[in-house]
């Protein structure tokens, strides 16, 4: 059994709760009894269950509780022993960035982070290049430059965390950061970092994947955000998008339309996690969407 509460922002009104069990019958039924009891009325509830890991996942909204401490304990009492608890009372998720050389993915975070239509805070952008701390310094956001030249991976690495240390960051959002992340490093921060992936190339490794799709004349390209484990760019799927490409479009104008459709799926990737929308079970994620 886990129960996390994440902190509360005074004079917010909507609680969320999220719930993942083992299933049975009768769960709906007595997590909302629990809520009536409690004098909580459910504005906003979505469920699905996993019948081949018979598995349950819960999102709902409710009226703000004064005794969270009360609450869990009375959800705990109903579900079974495996389940985790997650009560978010309206914390602004923190995040720190990080980049290479490409600013697509990184702009659109900064200007929706100006104009606080982000859900979270940035706390502060690391760069192994210094080719985008400019942008960074102009919308007042930290940039921390830690090269990657002449050092072990584990030296880059350990400058990186303790950068990140420092930093009280829920999120570590991959925008456009080209380096491969070691396993050690991966499992400091479990399931708290999220990259976009051209993953709808897949035939495409390396580099310059919109102009080797390009030469296939290819039809569709797209992207698709995870969260990053072990295995490279095979991490829970958080959300995917494609568009449509044909042969009128030259080299420059495909890559124009990847950088788009991959500041897009970013985006929709942290409004989900950061809305509490986004459960992940083994290697996979459970999505309700808006």
């Amino acid at each position: 059994m886990g129960i996390t509460v994440l902190s509360t922002i005074p004079g917010y009104s909507i609680m969320i709760i999220l719930i993942q069990c083992t299933d049975r019958i009768g769960l709906v039924a007595a997590i909302s009894g629990v809520l009536a009891h409690e004098r909580l009325n459910i504005t906003s509830l979505r469920e699905h269950v996993d019948q081949a890991e018979n598995r349950f996942f819960l999102r709902l909204e409710t009226a703000l509780h004064p005794d969270i401490p009360k609450l869990s304990a009375a959800l705990k009492d109903v579900l079974p022993t495996d389940a985790s608890i997650t009560i978010s009372t309206g914390s602004k998720r923190q995040i720190a960035v990080m980049v290479t050389k490409e600013y697509h993915c990184l702009a659109d975070i900064l200007i929706k982070n100006f104009f606080n239509t982000l859900d979270a805070s940035v706390l502060a952008v690391i760069g192994n290049h210094p080719n985008l701390e400019d942008v960074c310094r102009r919308f007042g956001i930290p940039f921390y430059l830690v090269s990657h030249e002449q050092k072990t991976k584990s030296e880059f690495e350990q400058q990186i965390i303790e950068v990140l240390d420092s930093l009280p960051a829920d999120y570590i959002i991959l925008a456009k950061f080209m380096r491969i992340l070691s396993p050690g490093f991966i499992a400091r921060f479990p399931k708290k970092i999220i990259n976009i992936h051209h993953s709808f190339l897949p035939a495409f490794v390396g580099a310059s994947p919109y102009r080797q799709a390009f030469e296939r004349g290819v039809k569709l390209i797209g992207a698709t955000a995870h969260f990053v484990t072990d295995d490279l760019d095979q991490g829970p799927i958080i959300t995917q998008a494609t568009i449509p490409v044909s042969h009128s479009l030259t080299a420059e104008d495909m890559i124009t339309a990847g950088k788009e459709i991959e500041t897009s799926v970013l985006g929709r990737a942290m409004s989900l996690v950061f809305n509490e929308r986004v459960f992940v079970h083994k290697n996979k994620t459970v999505v309700f969407d808006y």
